[in-house]
């Protein structure tokens, strides 16, 4: 991890002046207010919350299994072409899983009873989708101020914050982008494989970060 986010930050730091603030936080709108056939994040959580008949955890981890299979349907795809196709393909990879995993994120969010129009909370969803890993090196190296349960639950918001997480994520999806690079370079010389390959890490990767979000988020709804 040490070495992938050393040669990720070198890349990170050449490109976060222009889209380390405005890519992450419009995938983050996305996945919150929903695009296309992806409802809100909220609304697909409530969905979940009637199937399990009001039962928070059920519908989380309801939630979880929903995502994941979202993640491995479209890494399979994104990941199905020749090498030829690699250099458009994976950004799309990325954007796509990227959409998803904020959407769960949100999504479990709301579930516990977080406000998804707070930036605080807003800035703890960012936080996991870093990861355990990532959260407790940047924790360590004091990137990152406190973990994602402590943002959300701040007592006032502080807009610092808000440009320091983006920058960390954007370096952390350039990381997970050369490494996709690595991975399906090799996959793609064989038909099939490159899809299987990108959509069981994306799936794996997903369900990581839910469950890393389950972990942190604690429920914070009174009742049932």
């Amino acid at each position: 991890m040490g070495v992938r986010r050393t040669v990720a930050t070198k890349a990170g730091t050449r490109i976060a002046p222009s889209v380390a603030s405005g890519y992450v936080r419009t995938v983050l709108d996305r996945a919150i207010d929903g695009i296309g056939p992806l409802r809100s994040a909220a609304a697909t959580a409530d969905t979940k919350l009637v199937d399990a008949n009001g039962d928070v955890e059920a519908a989380v981890t309801s939630l979880v299994r929903l995502h994941v299979g979202l993640a491995g349907v479209q890494g399979f795809v994104t990941n199905l072409g020749g090498i030829a196709t690699l250099a458009w393909s994976v950004p799309a990879n990325v954007v796509g899983v990227t959409l998803v995993q904020c959407h769960l994120v949100a999504g479990i969010a709301y579930l516990r009873g977080y406000d998804l129009e707070d930036p605080r909370v807003r800035n703890a969803i960012l936080a996991c989708m870093l990861g355990e890993d990532s959260v407790k090196d940047l924790l360590k190296s004091n990137a990152l101020p406190v973990p994602p349960m402590a943002l959300a639950t701040s007592p006032v918001h502080d807009p610092e914050i808000d440009e320091r997480i983006s920058r960390e994520v954007t370096t952390e999806l350039v990381a997970r982008t050369a490494g996709r690079r690595a991975v399906t370079l090799v996959g793609r010389r064989v038909p099939l494989l490159g899809g299987a390959v990108g959509g069981g890490s994306d799936a794996f990767a997903t369900w990581q970060i839910g469950r890393y979000a389950q972990d942190e988020l604690k429920n914070r709804r009174h009742g049932p």
